[in-house]
């Protein structure tokens, strides 16, 4: 039987477009007490806690497995593929090159009026945390993506952690990116108790003042929860995709672009919007043919059953309109003329245009981040940045006559707002004046 068929938009059901549509969101839902229950603990017990759940990994575990020491990081150097050394480096430098692009002015003040200067600095935060996800596979290039844009902010003290594998061994290459990269310090610690410790801190692991990274659903409940005591970037969670497409998509392509996307986990999702019924049916045809062969085939066969769709729409108006409910991740247009359709995308987290621009170049190399906001909270999130790493407080200077020019009308709005001694805190300026 077919994992994938075709559907049309405009005969979903109600609860079938909002499963489309809610995708991961609700995953998180379904566990944020026990994740709330875990951070409790982790703030309760420290390092006890993390011993206890990382245990599973080496029956022996001590303290100071949990942090990566140098001759750890030396090794992996010395173990790694010369050739993916190379390509962390050339993907390293693009990362860097289109980050440098976004760091704004220090500083900057205009005269509001005479005598009234206001004005932002730009300042890095001093310390945050970067989660490089792992467990069903590992993703040296989300070291890269979070610890490279900190770094170019400025950020003095980058601190990653990792979930660890068997006998706390971690994959060589998300070392060396890490290093790579620019973290100070790297934990063997996954999952809440990372993001706790980072957030609460710990005796071994220093509290930052933000979390950043993607990560599966536990993860992202609790950068949710522990949201307030620090700041996160966004609820990143399972990997997601939407592709819009015309007549003028090449099918393989699109089925390609389509199960690179739902590859990643079982709560990945990838979505097909085009008014064109022929592509439509010969993608769906591509999958269900290649489904059988492909590694990964039982997290990719979920996903397609779960969380993913092929849909054609009345027009291709229709399929950019339901793009920007969708709100993904990742969008891929894939039509006659991507840049005429680039001013219609309202919300998404990174766009890829064209047939020659599929999502796994922004994954890896071609500098643009790849850790972006999924679940729909492209609605109101962006994707990392060096913006996600500074704060910008203002400043202000006036004269006594720019201080005259607005007197009259702080005291009055102090006043109104039953405040007297903000009142009275301008009008003692002019007392003897």
């Amino acid at each position: 039987m077919a994992v994938l068929q075709v559907e049309f938009l405009a005969q979903l059901s109600p609860e079938r477009r909002h499963h489309i549509l809610n995708r991961s969101s609700e995953d998180v839902s379904q566990v944020l007490e026990e994740v709330r229950a875990i951070l409790a603990a982790l703030r309760r017990d420290g390092e006890a806690e993390t011993l206890r759940w990382h245990r599973q990994c080496k029956a022996d575990l001590t303290e100071a497995d949990l942090e990566v020491g140098p001759e750890e990081i030396k090794a992996a150097y010395a173990s790694l593929d010369p050739k993916v050394l190379t390509s962390l480096e050339k993907a390293a430098a693009n990362i860097e090159k289109f980050h440098q692009a976004q760091k704004s002015r220090d500083m900057w003040a205009t005269e509001v009026r005479p005598g009234i200067l206001a004005g932002r600095l730009t300042r890095p935060l001093t310390r945050v945390g970067c989660y490089i996800p792992g467990g069903l596979a590992s993703y040296p290039s989300s070291a890269l993506m979070s610890i490279i844009p900190a770094r170019v902010a400025g950020v003095a003290e980058i601190i990653a952690c990792t979930p660890p594998g068997p006998e706390m061994a971690v994959n060589p290459a998300t070392l060396a990116a890490a290093h790579l990269a620019g973290a100070q310090r790297l934990f063997k610690i996954g999952g809440p108790w990372a993001i706790g410790s980072l957030a609460y801190g710990t005796a071994l692991v220093p509290k930052v003042d933000k979390i950043v990274g993607p990560g599966n659903k536990f993860v992202t409940a609790a950068k949710l929860l522990v949201f307030g005591v620090v700041d996160i970037d966004s609820p990143a969670g399972p990997s997601e995709a939407l592709l819009v497409a015309d007549d003028t998509a090449e099918p393989r392509f699109v089925a390609a672009d389509f199960l690179s996307q739902v590859e990643h986990d079982p709560d990945a999702a990838a979505v097909l919007v085009t008014p064109n019924l022929t592509l439509a049916q010969a993608v769906v045809e591509l999958i269900n043919e290649e489904l059988p062969l492909l590694p990964r085939r039982e997290f990719i066969a979920a996903a397609l059953a779960h969380k993913s769709a092929v849909l054609v729409t009345e027009s291709l108006e229709e399929a950019l309109d339901f793009a920007n409910l969708y709100a993904p991740e990742h969008l891929q247009i894939l039509t006659r003329d991507p840049f005429a359709l680039l001013p219609r995308i309202q919300h998404a987290g990174s766009i890829f245009l064209g047939p020659y621009a599929p999502v796994p170049v922004g994954d890896y190399a071609s500098g643009t981040n790849h850790v972006l906001p999924t679940g729909g909270a492209a609605r109101m999130f962006s994707g990392l940045s060096v913006d996600d790493f500074i704060k910008r407080p203002t400043f202000q200077h006036l004269t006594l006559e720019g201080l005259k020019t607005l007197k009259d009308t702080v005291i009055l709005l102090a006043e109104a707002e039953g405040l007297p001694l903000h009142a009275r805190a301008v009008a003692e300026r002019f007392r003897y004046a």
